[in-house]
């Protein structure tokens, strides 16, 4: 199990997800991608995957995990390891360009 860190942005959108009833949906894949994330950053149904155009405060690879899958806007989970063993950082949750 790693420990998951937030960012301000990603906390702030999490929560957003969570207090929207119309967002049930969204934040109920955003939540089991985060517990997947935790358990297993490799975890199949993430289809994690490096994202090139992101670096974390100290230059460290950036991913990208899926939320949602075949949906408009699918909701992705950009994270990075650290900032120590075990750890994990959410930078942001956000919706796919």
């Amino acid at each position: 199990m790693f420990e998951l860190l937030w960012t301000g942005e990603a906390e702030r959108t999490y929560r957003l997800l969570k207090d929207d009833p119309s967002r049930k949906g969204r934040y109920n894949s955003v939540k089991k991608g985060v517990k997947f994330l935790s358990r297993d950053p490799r975890h199949n149904s993430l289809q994690t995957h490096e994202y090139i155009s992101l670096k974390g405060p100290n230059g460290e690879k950036v991913f990208e995990a899926y939320a949602e899958h075949k949906t408009a806007a699918a909701y992705r989970i950009f994270w990075y390891y650290g900032p120590s063993d075990g750890v994990i950082t959410i930078v942001a949750i956000t919706s796919h360009p």
